[in-house]
């Protein structure tokens, strides 16, 4: 049996997502401003539990993440690029639901994965999930077959990318009839916002410390 050997970035990234995380202040550097209560409802009582899967995997002397432009034919975040994950099942763990979430989505199978970590949970108040971020890699370039009824097209994005010096922008939106300037990661092949920046923009922070 072939055994893939763990790569010193991957073994550096695990302890490091083992120790103290940079959290909600990390998150928030991707926050609308001003974020005006207006823009959201009420906070559930009861949150939805979810989680998303960062995917890592060697490619070009790099390591790239999957994200996704969700179809409209989805319950929820309807047209959003998202990382793939959704919502819990019961008997579940997060580090469960990711993984089934992933394969569901882009086909890929759960036993070339390997979790090594998790990131600060967030709550969405738009939407009421809370969402658990989960870091697992992929020795080799996952093979994908995305589901057509619930992913629309899926982007590949490098760890370089995500560390570009200017790789965040800002614009002002009307949002809910509120303006607002919007910081966003302007990839060169997609522009993320919302959420899923929020969740990239913390595991950015860590990744300067790290060789990759």
């Amino acid at each position: 049996m072939h055994i893939v050997k763990t790569p010193p970035f991957i073994c550096s990234l695990k302890k490091r997502l083992a120790g103290d995380l940079p959290g909600r202040p990390a998150q928030l550097k991707m926050a609308p401003v001003p974020k005006s209560k207006g823009l959201y409802p009420p906070p559930r009582k009861i949150a939805i539990k979810s989680a998303v899967l960062i995917l890592l995997f060697p490619e070009g002397g790099d390591w790239l993440f999957f994200l996704t432009e969700r179809s409209h034919n989805v319950e929820h975040h309807q047209g959003q690029i998202s990382l793939p994950g959704g919502a819990m099942e019961e008997g579940e763990s997060f580090r469960d639901t990711a993984l089934r979430e992933t394969e569901e989505e882009l086909g890929v199978e759960t036993s070339v994965i390997k979790v090594i970590g998790e990131l600060t949970p967030l709550f969405i108040a738009v939407s009421g999930f809370e969402v658990h971020p989960i870091v697992g890699w992929s020795g080799v370039v996952p093979q994908i077959k995305p589901d057509a009824v619930e992913v629309d097209r899926v982007y590949k994005v490098s760890l370089k990318e995500l560390c570009r010096p200017d790789v965040i922008k800002k614009e002002n939106r009307t949002i809910g009839g509120y303006s607002v300037t919007v910081p966003f990661f302007d990839f060169p092949d997609v522009e993320v916002w919302g959420a899923t920046a929020t969740i990239l923009s913390e595991f950015k922070e860590i990744l300067p410390r790290l060789d990759f």
